[in-house]
């Protein structure tokens, strides 16, 4: 078999290895819309601002968000709202200004994905 054949076949079988990887393991910041989940945990419910030992490092926007979010005073299951908490948080966050996992807004109406 000529040399070029060969190593057609083998850029071949290099692409196709690769895409099956990128399929197999998609880029880190991806918001779960269905389940309004981040790498699994929850982006609505008990929230906690810390400096450290967050679960989900964010970015404040004001245009194209990942998350929308509203700021709230009750307990909720809403994709989006946030009651903040001192003691037992489903989700804490850092707030960045670079290398976010993901972005959000902050509104009054209409908070999600």
């Amino acid at each position: 078999m000529k040399l070029w054949v060969k190593v057609a076949i083998f850029c071949g079988i290099l692409l196709l290895t690769f895409s099956a990887v990128i399929t197999v393991f998609p880029a880190g910041n991806v918001v779960n819309k269905f389940t309004c989940t981040y790498q699994g945990k929850p982006l609505y419910g008990r929230v906690k601002f810390v400096e450290s030992f967050q679960d989900i490092k964010v970015k404040v926007v004001t245009t194209s968000p990942d998350l929308r979010v509203k700021m709230v005073t009750y307990p909720t299951t809403r994709c989006g709202e946030w009651a903040i908490v001192e003691f037992l948080p489903s989700l804490k966050v850092q707030f960045v200004e670079t290398l976010p996992d993901i972005e959000i807004q902050f509104v009054e109406d209409n908070p999600g994905v």
